[in-house]
């Protein structure tokens, strides 16, 4: 008997025919050799989809909480537009009248009318009665009156003209209402849920000219989120219009007595402006204002600071100066506590993904490396590398013979922050770093030889 943990000698028997056989038994050694000074070992590689997570934050940083900015508003979002993370929502997703926040739906529409060739910003538009007859924050265009398309554009979006959103939505579509459908359309393909559209100002359907207002009864909605998925779309689609929605001002006609102002007060150009400097926000470069009484005073801004740029709308506050001092607040949350880091840098090597398998090459696996760089928002001062970020791995055999850059899987990042309810999720190709000729025929033959011969022990 054999006493608790003796180990007993007990000599190998192989129970297979061939292990008798002396020749078979040299031929295979033979190859083994032969094999080793050929190829290397092929790899052994993990499951296709893989889960890893860097150690945990050390120190968090501690966010202040939505209720500590005392916002005087129905409504407001704070969103940074690469990454389409919601930094702050309050009422964000409920749909409100918009006001003068409309025209960013009619600029965008223009300016991709413009972008498809189908007019020009050169190109005349004679002034219809529509337009003529309408009221509100306008300009007094006159029926047969004339301007290009670039003069009623900057009119539109720095002085909030609705007379001249009406003349540009009839030479686009013909007729203001025609314009409305292409809207609701481009809403709709944008996922700006909450949203409808009945005119191309943002006047209530009661103050449009009589013989043109819809048939049917209702009013432009927006919600705060809607608002901001436009102008993520605007900066990321259209981005010269930020060269207009930061004029100060425009002379719209040289008969004019004086220049339109915009109706942005909180542009960084105000900075040396007397009147509006207390409202001057450093980085500010767009977008655009709103007001109706059913609207109240609303805001829509975006603006950059070291390489960052946010997107703000408020709704529904009480006054003109208050749609831009809780602009600032919820602006100055941003920035003051996020910022965006680079937590994968392309071309770089993917912890956990070192290389892919490789069939019928001269070796049997390849390098791997990201296609893009990888960032997230994180909170402000956060090291990247000790934050909690999960991967998701997935790789691909790859048949040989092939060029390198060539994709061999993906890699997908997510993260979570701390007191954020939003997850933020990036995949990415890994590309192969290196080409990869085809093996030759001996080559392929030991290594199937290997390969058969290591998996009977």
């Amino acid at each position: 008997m054999l006493k608790k943990n003796e180990e007993r000698n007990i000599p190998f028997k192989c129970k297979r025919s061939w292990c008798s056989n002396p020749f078979i038994i040299v031929m295979i050694m033979l190859s083994l050799v032969v094999s080793g000074s050929i190829l290397e070992e092929p790899p052994v590689f993990a499951a296709s989809s893989t889960e890893s997570t860097a150690a945990e934050t050390t120190a968090a940083v501690k966010l202040p909480s939505i209720g500590s900015l005392n916002l005087s508003i129905r409504s407001a979002v704070l969103v940074e537009p690469v990454t389409g993370q919601v930094l702050l929502s309050i009422n964000a997703d409920k749909a409100y009248a918009p006001a003068s926040m409309t025209k960013m739906m009619t600029g965008y529409i223009v300016a991709d009318t413009v972008k498809k060739g189908e007019i020009s910003w050169n190109d005349v538009v004679t002034i219809k009665e529509n337009a003529s007859k309408t009221i509100g924050s306008r300009v007094y265009l006159a029926q047969g009156e004339t301007h290009t398309v670039k003069e009623l554009y900057t009119a539109m979006l720095v002085h909030s003209a609705n007379d001249a959103a009406v003349a540009l939505a009839e030479y686009v579509s013909g007729s203001e209402q025609q314009f409305v459908t292409r809207m609701n359309e481009e809403a709709k393909r944008m996922g700006m849920i909450h949203t409808s559209y009945i005119n191309a100002s943002g006047l209530d359907r009661l103050d449009m000219p009589k013989p043109f207002r819809p048939k049917e009864n209702g009013e432009n909605l927006m919600s705060a989120m809607g608002v901001a998925t436009l102008v993520t779309a605007i900066i990321q689609d259209h981005p010269e219009i930020l060269e207009i929605t930061s004029i100060p001002s425009y002379q719209f006609r040289s008969s004019d007595r004086e220049p339109l102002r915009n109706t942005n007060w909180m542009l960084e150009s105000n900075a040396s402006n007397p009147q509006y400097k207390q409202f001057a926000y450093e980085g500010l470069d767009g977008m655009k204002t709103g007001f109706t009484d059913s609207a109240g005073y609303c805001f829509a801004g975006t603006a950059e600071r070291d390489g960052m740029r946010l997107i703000s709308v408020v709704m529904g506050t009480e006054s003109m100066t208050k749609r831009f001092t809780e602009t600032k607040k919820v602006l100055d949350y941003g920035f003051d506590h996020f910022e965006v880091k680079q937590v994968a840098a392309a071309n770089s090597t993917a912890k956990g993904v070192e290389s892919a398998p490789v069939k019928d090459g001269v070796n049997t696996e390849v390098p791997v490396i990201t296609e893009q760089a990888v960032h997230f928002i994180v909170p402000k001062g956060a090291d990247p590398s000790q934050l909690p970020i999960q991967t998701r791995i997935e790789v691909d055999t790859l048949t040989a013979p092939f060029h390198a850059g060539i994709k061999a899987g993906t890699i997908t990042y997510t993260y979570q922050m701390e007191g954020i309810d939003q997850v933020q999720e990036k995949t990415v190709n890994l590309i192969a770093s290196d080409q990869m000729e085809k093996g030759g025929w001996l080559r392929l033959m030991f290594r199937s030889i290997w390969e058969f011969f290591a998996g009977l022990f």
